[in-house]
């Protein structure tokens, strides 16, 4: 059997660096798309890069220019490395941002998946394509989420990944197409963005170990999600590109914890109280919010076999192990400086707008 080729677009985040881990693991040739910038924000991907010479003609990792608002650059991709598989990974990720970047959030989430999808239609490819869809999708509908509940998005994000959907199903409709959805329930990393809450609190934390941070600003603190390993759902998106037919499917844990349950769980690592440490600030919450986020992946344990390996206890822990390493610590270390910052009582002066999580609660 020959070795496949894999096209993943967006490479260089977090989801694209996990899978293309677990593709060079089973033998594919993989190819990531990432634009062109001044500076190329490759940091996931290096040891990679320095893993193989892309100077070779058989390396099995290089990396190509692309922009998904482009067409002509996303025909010369798909043209050039002639890929068995496409993962479209590559987004506007941020749901706040999209309300302040709406027109750019759709252009490159909604537009840009069918860029691809037309350009492997017209090219009459019998490629697999995936699209990255996500919980966002259900936004104000109830938990639990599965692949029947309705669609309700709460931003122009949510919005356009929605669309996104419908357009990948429509080209397996109407074209015959192997496309298909995995509905991403929230999943993180030590590899996440610092602009998302997860890693923002790991990483404020291990700054206020040191010293370098005495405050954590923070937006709703009772939002709920479900927050998986985003290593352990790359092993699902492939596994939806393997079934034998090309269907939608909800990625989750099946279990919801508030962001107020992540801030307790991982604080009491270093043995911190939060409420000593967190405030919420208005300018951090969201215009219109997603209160609660509960994945019913059942059917994809039914037909794909997939469960999630890590848990939500063992995510704090190796997101927070993760941001003091990148200081210096570990976490017995970390707990040794953090006694200095246990006191029965603080007193703090704060600005008129800030109101202390310890009396909001």
């Amino acid at each position: 059997m020959s070795k496949k080729t894999a096209l993943i677009t967006g490479i260089a985040g977090q989801d694209g660096s996990y899978l293309a881990e677990l593709l060079l693991s089973k033998g594919y040739t993989v190819r990531g798309t990432v634009r062109r910038a001044s500076y190329p924000h490759t940091e996931r991907v290096d040891h990679l890069l320095k893993a193989y010479d892309e100077r070779d003609p058989q390396c099995p990792f290089k990396l190509m220019y692309a922009d998904l608002t482009d067409v002509s650059s996303v025909r010369n991709a798909i043209e050039e490395c002639q890929p068995d598989e496409v993962y479209n990974l590559a987004a506007q990720s941020h749901v706040g941002i999209s309300f302040i970047t709406g027109e750019s959030t759709l252009e490159i989430n909604a537009l840009g998946p069918y860029r691809i999808l037309d350009t492997l239609r017209r090219t009459g490819a019998k490629t697999r394509y995936y699209q990255a869809s996500s919980s966002e999708m259900f936004g104000a509908s109830p938990p639990p989420q599965n692949e029947s509940t309705p669609f309700l998005p709460q931003s122009p994000y949510g919005v356009s990944k929605t669309t996104a959907f419908y357009l990948t199903r429509v080209h397996r409709v109407a074209y015959g197409m192997f496309a298909c959805n995995g509905i991403l329930f929230n999943h993180e990393s030590p590899r996440r963005g610092l602009n998302f809450v997860t890693r923002k609190i790991t990483r404020g934390i291990a700054s206020i170990v040191t010293g370098e941070m005495q405050t954590l600003a923070l937006g709703n603190l009772d939002a709920k999600r479900d927050w998986g390993f985003a290593g352990d759902y790359m092993e699902a998106i492939w596994r939806i590109v393997q079934h034998h037919e090309p269907d939608d499917f909800v990625i989750a844990t099946e279990d919801t914890h508030s962001i107020r349950d992540f801030l307790k769980d991982t604080f009491s690592l270093v043995d911190l109280d939060w409420n000593d440490f967190v405030m919420c600030e208005d300018r951090y919450k969201r215009p219109a919010e997603v209160p609660a986020l509960l994945g019913d992946a059942s059917k994809a344990r039914r037909i794909l076999g997939w469960k999630p390996k890590t848990t939500y206890r063992e995510l704090c822990q190796m997101m927070l192990e993760s941001d003091l390493r990148a200081k210096g610590l570990t976490m017995e270390s970390a707990r040794v400086l953090a006694q200095k910052l246990r006191k029965p009582s603080r007193t703090r002066a704060y600005p008129a707008n800030v109101v202390p999580m310890a009396k909001a609660s």
